[in-house]
């Protein structure tokens, strides 16, 4: 295939997709390990941010601390380790703007398709820019997409939803004109989104259910501490020793669940009774029928989700749907839960590359059939980076494993004269595979037929751990596995 363009500004060493939290420090990466490296940052949004830019329904926070979700060369200075949507934010955009990775930023620059050329050992993409299209060509690209449809969220299977005559809300669309004052809510779902949703609703709403078919492990975080440490440690110091805390403590808790479930189960079911008022039992509504840490366990701030049931203006429902009415929903046990407004907090719908179309030479990647190698790169794909974070941990951690991993490969690439990397499996049917997320969360379950696999040996296996991860990114063989060019272009 012999596809010649013309020079222009559009051509880059490297092309980062997303401006989010993993393109942004992607970039850092990249400009610390090869600073004359060519870049550009292509992002559909008007701004910086991704999942956090999206996402703007009341209450909207991390879902892990910020010591370990932030990043490592720019550490969060606040004392509260669980972050509101507009801190985080900001936090991304200050963190951009002191290291310049804002003058690559590309707003309202949607990706369409990228086909990589052998012939030229490039990438083309297609691009539209605000409706016209656009060719960017790069060396190398970098897919910080994250890891779900921004279009699209997880269908909601709800019986008779179109009988509703109130409003229906997904939190992935909030409208900003949306006024609950005063109104009954019912939020369906348990996972972190309705933690979060439930006590910022309860402030206005006259009354907030949230309606679980399951329940989920809900743990309270102290948001502040005022230790010894603080008072007298350098804030240089105190901050890198925060972040090894919390990156330990978070690693030894993950572990402690996993080997003793029994024992996890205890410790969360004290903690969660000492918080529930008396009208609130514990059973079945805080009992999950899986083992702690098998699905993602939800975080809370100072308990702020265990206080909004104190004050009578907010509940739970455990049980299935029978129907949705006019006015509320009916439960399968006879319950009738009033409603004015209706949230559909039923999860994620996972979507790898932001639905961008993958080519080779004009023949389409199907991401199911590839294995990842060393969770970084697709197999039979050259020059492409693929950043997938953690889902038990934060998912920074994985990505800057992966950015670091992906540096020292183009560092290499460039002192060797190499000009094209692709990962290559001799037998990929002798392959033993594992899904990639290793969660059984309803909506990774759904998305099994989405993703790419992982292997049972060398470069092809699972995560282990993000301690083990960043060894390899430093440090690991990035050259087994890969099949390296060296042509003339």
């Amino acid at each position: 295939m012999n596809v010649t363009h013309s020079s222009s500004s559009n051509e880059y060493d490297l092309i980062i997709i997303g401006a989010g939290i993993s393109g942004i420090n992607s970039a850092y990466r990249i400009q610390e390990q090869l600073p004359s490296t060519t870049y550009a940052i292509l992002e559909g949004r008007t701004g910086p941010g991704g999942t956090w830019d999206l996402f703007r329904y009341p209450g909207i926070r991390s879902d892990s601390d910020l010591y370990t979700f932030g990043f490592p060369w720019a550490p969060w200075t606040k004392p509260n380790p669980i972050a509101d949507g507009a801190s985080i934010r900001e936090y991304l955009k200050d963190s951009a703007a002191a290291h310049g990775i804002d003058r690559h930023f590309h707003f309202q620059h949607k990706v369409i398709s990228m086909n990589w050329l052998s012939d030229e050992q490039t990438w083309r993409l297609e691009v539209d820019v605000n409706g016209e299209k656009k060719y960017f060509y790069g060396r190398f690209v970098i897919l910080g997409t994250g890891y779900y449809n921004y279009q699209q969220p997880l269908p909601a299977v709800i019986p008779g939803l179109e009988n509703f005559k109130g409003t229906v809300v997904h939190p992935q669309f909030w409208p900003e004109d949306l006024d609950y004052t005063d109104k009954k809510m019912v939020v369906i779902g348990s996972g972190a989104t309705a933690i979060t949703l439930l006590p910022s609703l309860a402030e206005k709403a006259s009354r907030v259910t949230m309606l679980q078919r399951s329940p989920s492990y809900v743990m309270s975080v102290p948001q502040e501490s005022d230790t010894w440490a603080h008072r007298w440690l350098p804030s240089w110091l105190l901050l890198k020793l925060t972040r090894i805390q919390f990156l330990i403590i978070s690693y030894m808790f993950f572990n402690f669940c996993r080997t003793f479930p029994n024992a996890a189960k205890w410790v969360l079911r004290s903690a969660t009774v000492k918080q529930l008022p008396a009208n609130i039992p514990h059973d079945p509504h805080f009992k999950p029928t899986y083992n702690p840490w098998e699905q993602r366990l939800c975080f809370c701030p100072d308990g702020d989700f265990f206080k909004c049931f104190h004050n009578g203006k907010a509940d739970v429902a455990t049980g299935h749907v029978k129907t949705v009415t006019e006015d509320g929903i009916l439960l399968e046990s006879g319950q009738k839960l009033d409603a004015d407004i209706i949230v559909t907090a039923t999860g994620l719908n996972i979507q790898i590359a932001g639905g961008i179309e993958i080519s080779v030479d004009g023949s389409p990647i199907h991401f199911p059939d590839k294995f990842l190698w060393r969770f970084s790169m697709l197999q039979d794909v050259p020059n492409c980076g693929v950043i997938i974070g953690y889902t038990n941990s934060s998912w920074t951690l994985a990505a800057d494993a992966t950015a670091v991993l992906l540096g020292r490969l183009m560092n290499y690439m460039k002192t060797n004269k190499i000009t094209s990397a692709v990962p290559r499996l001799e037998h990929p049917e002798q392959m033993k595979s594992a899904p990639a997320l290793n969660l059984n969360s309803t909506y990774i379950k759904a998305a099994r037929d989405k993703l790419p696999k992982t292997g049972d040996s060398g470069p092809w296996l699972t995560r282990q751990n993000y301690f083990k991860d960043y060894w390899n990114g430093r440090y690991a063989n990035i050259t087994t596995g890969l099949e390296f060019s060296r042509v003339s272009t």
